[in-house]
């Protein structure tokens, strides 16, 4: 089968550039389509789609735009292509999508990307794509291509980059993907180190009942890929082990997923059991790093890159009253498991974060805030105990059987 691959970008400004990577393509046997987001007039290239249809999409005539100053413009042709890029998907129009460009660019190619679902292949050539890149990548499978100079001609070194793109693309269309003879239902599963062997040993049962487990690392990003997936509907159920992303968007910290975590079961309506995993602490980078108005807070190091700062009982109360608030509003099945000799491992008799008062705080304000009817159980176990991973077990799958 003959694949489709979607050159997208500015073909006003780098049509010459467009040009090549087309040729390359399909020089390996594939067939292109081209859309184009540029403002003005093409060139080198007159794209399948113009930046009209583009513009169209975001409701917006293209000759306006040309008007307009560049912010607002690259706005509207970044809702554009995320609508066009998607619908054009949907018709199965294409099977791979790569773009280049510089910040601008990348903004708006990227807007397309992030629309399609995981797994199709996108590969995006950027001036940006040695710094932070978690504003363009978002929660989708983009590679991001350094163009190491200016996407600006072809010269010795675009020449190479643009080749080993073009290839990297084509490689990735080509590839098929083995399928199971059995697609077995998604449990996701939020861990973190703290909450290893909880997960570890939950990840084993549901194995053996014969789930699927995808467990996500609660760095922000994995909270907010987890909840991504359960959007597009690939998941059965939700196993919250690890909610401490919401300490860091409590209290500032570097692991913050936003505060529409814990939101996607609910409006998806699929089973979901929250845990306070890691709520005991906020991450934040070396200790130099951390907030000054912090400075007599307890904090644990946890390596040299992660300072650890525990929470106290009244960012722990208010937590609680957030997730009473998430659970409240699901249209699904949603239960606590509540771990009352502490919710980490750091968070245990002994260890430097123990506060059961802390702890307590939080539990108090889920059982005074949740409406009638949402279970919550809580067990005189640390959450990493065996006796706390089979209850969360046997929990979960009695709310699936549901």
């Amino acid at each position: 089968m003959d694949k489709v691959i979607l050159i997208i970008g500015a073909y006003d400004t780098k049509g010459e550039e467009y040009a090549f990577i087309k040729r390359l393509i399909e020089a390996r046997g594939h067939k292109t389509l081209t859309l184009d987001t540029g403002i003005f007039e093409p060139k080198f290239i007159q794209p399948d789609i113009p930046n009209s249809e583009v513009a169209l999409a975001a409701g917006e005539d293209i000759n306006e735009l040309q008007k307009k100053d560049r912010g607002p413009a690259m706005k509207a042709m970044s809702l554009g292509a995320e609508k066009l890029v998607r619908k054009l998907f949907d018709e199965g129009r294409f099977h791979g999508i790569i773009g280049m460009g510089g910040t601008g660019g990348t903004s708006v190619i990227t807007a397309g990307m992030r629309s399609l679902p995981i797994g199709v292949p996108k590969v995006m050539i950027s001036t940006a794509a040695s710094g932070d890149t978690s504003l363009y990548v978002g929660t989708r499978d983009i590679v991001m291509f350094p163009s190491v100079v200016d996407v600006a001609g072809i010269n010795r070194i675009s020449r190479q980059i643009f080749t080993r793109a073009a290839g990297a693309i084509s490689g990735m269309v080509e590839s098929e993907i083995e399928q199971p003879a059995e697609e077995k239902p998604i449990i996701t599963v939020s861990m973190f180190g703290n909450t290893t062997k909880c997960v570890d040993m939950c990840r084993e049962a549901l194995t053996k009942q014969g789930y699927e487990v995808l467990v996500f690392h609660a760095t922000g990003t994995g909270g907010k890929t987890m909840e991504s997936l359960v959007d597009d509907g690939l998941v059965e159920a939700v196993l919250d082990i690890t909610t401490t992303e919401w300490a860091d968007e409590l209290c500032g910290g570097v692991f913050s997923a936003g505060d529409k975590r814990l939101d996607a079961p609910g409006k998806m309506g699929i089973p979901h059991l929250i845990v306070p995993g890691c709520v005991d602490m906020v991450n934040f980078g070396p200790k130099a790093t951390v907030p000054e108005k912090y400075n007599e807070r307890l904090f644990y190091e946890w390596n040299p890159s992660v300072t650890l700062m525990r929470t106290t009982p009244e960012e722990n109360a208010q937590m609680g009253k957030i997730f009473a608030e998430k659970a409240n509003a699901a249209k699904g099945p949603v239960a606590f498991l509540l771990p009352k000799k502490g919710v980490s491992i750091l968070d245990s008799e002994g260890q430097p974060f123990w506060d059961p008062k802390a702890d307590i705080a939080m539990f108090n304000a889920i059982k005074s805030n949740i409406c009638k009817g949402i279970e919550v159980v809580e067990m005189d176990a640390n959450i990493n105990d065996p006796v706390f991973a089979d209850k969360a077990v046997e929990m979960m799958l009695k709310m699936i059987d549901k």
